[in-house]
């Protein structure tokens, strides 16, 4: 997933010398008085905090137009999670001194090794154990069968040790427990373990829902590999947590239902993860409560298709990362990918929260469509609240119509971090009020507005660079009966139209209407002074229509807007909230601005 990317920057200034174009990164933070890079190189570095974690793309000639997603389990991944001695979710913190060893061989399997309390059932190579109220025992398994299991009963937490085990299980999970309680599952140093279960399950009055199976939680530690393959159900399946720890090396594949599925929690604070899946609607991480990612290496494939559920009446597709209620992501790596009809990258019922980490998005499959209901492909997409106040994000999503980058069905609040978005549909659309606050944005959609509110929308800081469709399409677009509010920040918003400023905004902008010759460099100078500069990166013909702000436009002040060394016309006196250059009015059908007091509705060009 790493190479080379020659890299293209376009300087965006706040005060002073425009940039030239250049091969060479910059590290520069948003600053008043320094320019601000924004280029399209590749960039290793995490995201973190309030700080952009990559570099912005100003053109589609690099990383953002070509990045792919594959499994990847030999590249090293930075492990920054450390112990915490108040986590019982740690074995750090536990002690498992007494040991039972299972030796797998064939069609049989022999133990060594007795407890007090602990009795072992051996069929052919099925393990059965029931440990009642005994505590501090550790299961160390090895060696491989073609038709067998490891099965637990008790009620207390306990260690799985697998150390180089293959099981296949030809009718149900090959590790199944029945404890409820922490089942700890260290992979052995230097060792690689297998678990597999069959196409049909016997049936059983007890859950059986994935090849690795148990009523609690599953927290799995250690530097050794598990590869796990769910061809019945889930890969490994948890009632309670999923937790996977600094080092761990996990592969899970599905056919037939989830990766990785839990009911209240999957945490991933490190680690190498890959999971991929291929059946019909299937998830690849799956959790009816919360997601955490913190650390390590996440990568999500899935390739199959949408599916019609009669009894919630409704269409649902695959997604990478699913949620019933929040994810959060605060750290490391998460990379997915969805090639079939209506997939997602990140999907959550309630809040997205990202932090931090590098997240890169890719879906390219078109819209699932069951008579009157359907799921469309989507980058990220919250029903509820998203915010992103750090990180390095790219999402790409080119499969047509309803190809959404980054979409939320509440509010939408970008405080920091970076983010590059190209899409077929809208790079980034929320239901309700979008406030960008901070961080760098590069939106780019061939087909519809690059930033689109159901809302109101407020631009308050950051620096952000949106290319809209051609006319009717906006660079930045505020639904009818809504306002933009332009407050702060750098933008440069380019489209067929665009919605006006409302009367209330604080910070003045330019909106220049007519045409720009695509590779062109356009700047907005104070006499000798550059305020900011653009290369197009698009064809609009003469229906172009470009909205500039900057903390350094000034009420009173003379501007002049050039394209290469012809002039595109000028303001002598720059009014509140805008003015115009150019033969702006008409260019759109979107009617006239409002000059209510509050902003009126914000109309488009």
């Amino acid at each position: 997933m790493k190479g080379i990317i020659n890299k293209y920057f376009i300087a965006v200034l706040a005060i002073g010398m425009i940039a030239s174009m250049s091969s060479c990164s910059s590290d520069d933070d948003d600053d008043d008085d320094t320019e601000v890079i924004v280029d399209n190189g590749n960039n290793d570095d995490n995201g973190g905090g309030n700080t952009p974690g990559g570099t912005v793309a100003t053109s589609l000639s690099g990383e953002i137009a070509t990045f792919d997603i594959a499994i990847d389990s030999l590249t090293a991944v930075t492990e920054t999670e450390e112990v915490d001695a108040l986590d019982e979710d740690f074995i750090e913190n536990s002690s498992f001194s007494k040991t039972i060893k299972v030796n797998y061989n064939g069609t049989t399997a022999t133990t060594e090794g007795t407890v007090d309390g602990v009795t072992v059932a051996v069929n052919g190579a099925d393990v059965v154990v029931t440990a009642g109220d005994t505590k501090g025992v550790n299961y160390i398994l090895s060696g491989k069968t073609t038709d067998g299991m490891f099965k637990v009963y008790g009620t207390k937490k306990y260690q799985i040790t697998l150390n180089g085990v293959d099981i296949t299980n030809n009718d149900g999970p090959a590790i199944n427990d029945q404890s409820g309680k922490r089942v700890f599952t260290v992979l052995a140093d230097g060792t690689t373990n297998k678990l597999t279960d069959g196409t049909s399950y016997a049936s059983s009055t007890e859950d059986q829902k994935g090849a690795f199976f148990a009523e609690g939680k599953i927290i799995i530690s250690g530097s050794g590999k598990l590869r796990v393959y769910g061809n019945k159900k889930a890969g490994i399946s948890a009632d309670d947590r999923v937790v996977i720890h600094k080092n761990a090396n996990v592969y899970v594949k599905s056919t037939a239902g989830n990766g990785i599925k839990a009911n209240d929690e999957i945490r991933i604070n490190g680690g190498i993860v890959n999971v991929e899946t291929s059946a019909t609607a299937a998830k690849a991480i799956s959790c009816d409560s919360i997601v955490n990612i913190n650390g390590g290496r996440v990568i999500c494939l899935t390739t199959g298709g949408g599916e019609y559920d009669e009894d919630d009446n409704d269409a649902s597709a695959c997604a990478g990362i699913k949620s019933d209620s929040t994810i959060n992501i605060t750290g490391g790596e998460v990379y997915c990918k969805s090639t079939g009809a209506g997939g997602k990258g990140l999907s959550c019922d309630n809040v997205i929260n990202i932090s931090g980490g590098k997240v890169r998005i890719v879906t390219t499959g078109k819209k699932y469509t069951y008579g009157s209901s359907d799921s469309s492909p989507k980058g990220i997409k919250a029903d509820g609240n998203l915010t992103i106040s750090g990180g390095d994000i790219m999402v790409r999503a080119l499969g047509g119509e309803g190809s959404e980058g980054i979409e939320s069905k509440g509010l939408m609040y970008i405080t920091g971090g970076t983010l590059n978005i190209y899409t077929y549909d809208d790079a980034l659309n929320s239901a309700k009020d979008m406030h960008i606050q901070g961080g760098t944005v590069f939106a780019y959609a061939t087909n519809n507005d690059a930033i689109d509110s159901n809302g109101n929308l407020y631009f308050e800081g950051g620096t952000t660079i949106a290319y809209g469709a051609s006319q009717p399409e906006c660079g930045i677009d505020a639904a009818e009966g809504y306002n933009v509010y332009i407050n702060g920040g750098t933008l440069v918003a380019i489209g067929g139209g665009t919605s006006y400023p409302a009367t209330a905004s604080k910070q003045p902008s330019i909106i220049y209407g007519g045409s720009i010759s695509n590779g062109s460099t356009v700047t907005l100078s104070n006499g000798s002074t550059a305020v900011l500069s653009f290369t197009m990166q698009g064809n609009y013909g003469q229906s172009c229509v470009v909205l500039m702000t900057s903390p350094n436009l000034t009420k009173g002040g003379s501007y002049t807007l050039t394209s290469g060394s012809t002039s595109l016309g000028s303001v002598s006196s720059l009014a509140s909230p805008y003015s115009t250059i150019g033969s702006v009015n008409g260019m759109g059908g979107g009617g006239m601005p409002g000059n209510n007091p509050g902003g009126g509705p914000g109309g488009r060009f």
